[in-house]
């Protein structure tokens, strides 16, 4: 078979859909140029995905109808090019969702363009409903099959949740399919590049089919798409594999997955768990700062581990210039904060600043002297130090326009150990879904790496050795209020990722007391959570989409 296959695997932009339209068309004379029969692009990539309730709007579906029927009339010229388009098609006759209307009116569908008609639309017929999809809420599911011919190979069209289960696939190749596409916007988390080939070759050997998955790149609010298009012969063998966390329009020669001595000149390796974490959390921050069209971030740089890691993602993201770092020190802060946080700055070259809290400080607690007289302090002065730098971020931002980035941790989020319009107060929540454990993890792993040429050891040794602390009262370490981070995430990862109970959690060891403190603390906070900003999804089990629990809750 010697076609020749090209994958777009872009960056879309949701809701840019003249923009998307016109990416498609360039990815379309790419690969005309490059020999190609056949252009895969990604699920709705017209759209950018995932578009949520704009699918409800009726002016959104007309601009994608707008934009698809544009997109048709350009490739009248590109001669022996089948363009595969993912978009939401609207339903004949089915009227524009509303309050009283129960059925959604479109499908998620992808339409086959070719020299300027459309020969073939397809529509997905495996709705997910889990984690951080919610496709039933938008769209109908498709019956019909689809498979479309080029050059005389017949390729059985897909779209990602299709491509996991059996019947959708199974119908393609009785349909006559030889080979089947996949076009995907399949949301990363760890371990899920591993996981997707896995099943997508087991799907291609249960076909006894070569597979082709051509896959979404960049970030849209809390999830990140790695691309890592690929090809996978019908014994199930990837042989080719384009890099992760890269947009590229690459052409595969079909005959690469009918060599019986495969060639991996194709096959970008996969890289390991701490590089696929730093590079999505570099890609979460970029695309969200572009994409709004933020020109700049700030944060709190306090000489610890957390905001030493987010300033060292920004900087990967978006270049020192667009980085301003604000040291705030209370009277609790520490001498080697201040040497640690400047040290790192001048390492990164980004603009830093100190503002004395101190004064702020006394003059709240001068104004509650009476309400508070005869009481000790406790956390509600240690509150008060973090709601007054969440004030001076804040007001940063507003000045400047710079979005701010706060740097809290799962550990911190899922606990509570975190303070409302304090360290909460901010734009976008980078390390959300980070353990404390790997946050120091993924520290030691930038100092030894420099994944995108960047600076070398960016993060003072001592910031990730020294004991953490929120230095909110005098000798205060988070051991204080909390079990040791090795104890506490290794429950909290029990717990939130993988359901366990609290008797579950116990009878494997651990020790009850802490376990029934942490199980209490996470009930206790989802008020909390539930104002948090928005953040970078990295696991499975997310304080974002995958995490709906009630504030108000009276189980135990």
């Amino acid at each position: 078979m010697s076609i020749r296959i090209s994958v777009a695997q872009l960056d879309f932009v949701v809701g840019d859909i003249k923009g998307n339209a016109q990416r498609i068309l360039d990815s379309a004379l790419q690969a005309q140029a490059a020999g190609a029969q056949v252009l895969l692009t990604p699920e709705l990539s017209l759209s950018g995905y995932a578009a949520e309730d704009l699918y409800l709007r009726p002016q959104f579906l007309d601009a994608c109808d707008d934009a698809l029927k544009w997109l048709v009339t350009q490739t009248a010229g590109l001669k022996n090019l089948a363009i595969v388009v993912g978009h939401p098609q609207r339903i004949e006759g089915e009227p524009l969702r509303t309050s009283s209307v129960a059925m959604p009116a479109c499908h998620n569908a992808a339409s086959v363009v070719c020299e300027g008609r459309i020969l073939h639309t397809y529509a997905k017929q495996c709705l997910p409903n889990y984690q951080v999809f919610d496709e039933r809420r938008y769209f109908a599911p498709g019956t019909e099959t689809c498979v479309f011919e080029v050059a005389g190979t017949r390729l059985g069209l897909l779209i990602c949740e299709d491509a996991w289960f059996e019947a959708p696939a199974a119908a393609a190749v009785a349909a006559g399919a030889d080979v089947l596409v996949v076009i995907n916007a399949s949301p990363f988390h760890l371990g899920k590049s591993e996981q997707r080939e896995a099943t997508m070759c087991a799907r291609a050997q249960a076909c006894a089919r070569p597979l082709i998955y051509a896959h979404l790149v960049g970030g849209q609010d809390e999830v990140v798409f790695e691309g890592r298009s690929f090809m996978a012969t019908a014994n199930g063998q990837v042989v080719a594999r384009t890099p992760g966390f890269e947009e590229a329009v690459v052409t595969w020669p079909l005959s690469l997955v009918f060599n019986e001595q495969p060639d991996t000149a194709h096959l970008a390796p996969l890289d390991g768990e701490m590089a696929d974490l730093w590079r999505t959390l570099v890609m979460g921050v970029r695309d969200y700062v572009e994409k709004n069209r933020f020109p700049s971030v700030v944060l709190g740089l306090s000489g610890g581990i957390d905001s030493a890691v987010v300033m060292a993602v920004a900087v990967d993201a978006l270049g020192a210039d667009r980085v301003r770092a604000v040291m705030m020190p209370s009277p609790y802060t520490a001498d080697i904060s201040w040497i640690d946080a400047r040290d790192m700055a001048k390492r990164l070259n980004v603009r830093y600043d100190e503002i004395d809290i101190a004064p702020h400080f006394e003059t709240f607690k001068r104004s509650l002297a009476t309400e508070f007289e005869g009481l000790s302090e406790d956390t509600t002065e240690e509150n008060l130090q973090a709601r007054i730098r969440g004030t001076l971020l804040m007001a940063l931002s507003n000045k400047f326009g710079s979005i701010v980035l706060t740097t809290g941790n799962k550990s911190e989020m899922a606990t509570g150990y975190c303070t409302l319009y304090g360290d909460m107060a901010g734009g976008y929540a980078v390390i959300k879904d980070v353990f404390k454990t790997k946050v120091f993890a993924v520290a030691h792993w930038r100092n030894a790496n420099n994944p995108l040429g960047g600076i070398e050891n960016p993060i003072p040794t001592r910031i990730i050795t020294r004991p953490p602390s929120a230095e909110l009262r005098a000798d205060q370490k988070d051991e204080d209020s909390l079990p040791p981070y090795e104890v506490l995430d290794a429950i909290l990862s029990r717990y939130i990722e993988a359901d366990q109970s609290a008797a579950d959690i116990i009878a494997a060891g651990f020790d009850e007391a802490a376990v029934m403190q942490v199980v209490r603390l996470v009930r206790l906070n989802e008020y909390k959570r539930r104002q948090s900003p928005v953040g970078i999804r990295l696991t499975h089990r997310g304080f974002g989409k995958d995490w709906r629990y009630p504030i108000t809750n009276a189980f135990r």
